[in-house]
């Protein structure tokens, strides 16, 4: 991996509730090199967005980050005042959000909004912000860009709405983008279309890449590494072909057999057994061994993360074949 642009340390979030704290994001480590595409998967409700919105200090009360550190381009993003880190945000590390029209505003143009983004972070004219708006709809593969500038949200199709917001987080040309299943409401050909343009983009610009998923197929087809989350921790990460040709932890082989593209013609799928557990009621130990066929008497305790070459996981009984 080249330098890290982002080094994430021990970073646990948390929710505050009458019931008790949720471990949203429990104890978790990644880096994440310069031009460096990282896929982020796992079921609903494993801390995959948590993970994404506490990067960006973007979570709410009752909501916290608890312990840890942020570490971008070497600098503590926990230790600066809000302030400093709306500079940062928007500018050098930008977000695509799963629903576009939950980020759009619905009483403005497309090209108000690029506009009073750009003028947010620079001290430049109205008709150079436009410009490069209208530049950046055309990179993303909107037709007629100058004349979208002037549509608003409800005049475009939900792909074209997804690559406004693609543009949007363009503008600056950031190091770092996070992308929480931007494609998830998409057919699976302007989906197709979109992970095309964003990896483009990615190399032409030198970005990193955070792309937040359920879906392991997209990940493969557009990732460098990939890390599979589960309960608030990530139990496994490597090279994206290394881990979907031989995943080490019984969760990513689980996630991998119950995809329909893995399962011959005619044979049911099979799914993991069970349901992840409540955050407010964890079991003590491994977190995924009341749903794991290869569980023992040590799962009790908690698994310490292994390492081997480039790949690491959390695992007493690690898978040694491929998935089926």
């Amino acid at each position: 991996m080249t330098r890290p642009i982002l080094d994430v340390r021990n970073l646990s979030t948390h929710f505050t509730t009458r019931r008790g704290t949720i471990k949203a994001v429990d104890d978790v480590s990644f880096a994440v090199g310069q031009r460096e595409i990282v896929g982020l998967v796992g079921e609903s409700g494993s801390g995959k967005s948590i993970t994404g919105f506490s990067i960006l200090g973007l979570v709410d009360p009752p909501g916290r980050v608890a312990s840890g550190q942020i570490l971008f381009d070497g600098q503590n993003l926990l230790d600066l005042p809000s302030r400093s880190m709306r500079q940062i945000r928007g500018k050098r590390i930008a977000m695509i959000f799963q629903d576009p029209m939950m980020t759009l505003n619905p009483v403005l143009s497309i090209g108000t909004q690029m506009i009073e983004t750009i003028q947010a972070h620079e001290t430049v004219s109205r008709a150079e912000a436009r410009a490069r708006s209208r530049d950046t709809l055309g990179l993303v593969g909107i037709p007629s860009p100058e004349e979208r500038l002037d549509a608003y949200p409800h005049q475009f199709s939900g792909g074209m709405r997804q690559r406004v917001a693609i543009a949007i987080a363009l503008l600056h040309r950031p190091d770092l983008i996070i992308a929480d299943e931007p494609t998830t409401a998409l057919d699976v050909t302007i989906q197709s279309q979109i992970l095309f343009e964003i990896k483009r983009l990615a190399q032409e610009f030198g970005m990193a890449l955070i792309w937040i998923s359920h879906d392991l197929g997209v990940v493969a087809a557009l990732a460098d590494r990939i890390m599979v989350m589960y309960a608030g921790r990530i139990v496994e990460a490597g090279p994206v072909d290394g881990v979907l040709a031989r995943p080490a932890h019984p969760y990513t082989s689980g996630l991998l057999n119950a995809v329909p593209a893995a399962v011959p013609r005619g044979q049911p799928l099979r799914p993991i057994p069970g349901m992840a557990p409540s955050p407010l009621d964890r079991p003590s130990g491994c977190s995924f061994r009341d749903r794991c066929a290869r569980a023992t008497a040590v799962c009790a305790a908690e698994p310490a993360l292994e390492q081997a070459a480039d790949r690491e996981w959390r695992c007493f009984h690690p898978h040694a074949g491929r998935a089926a």
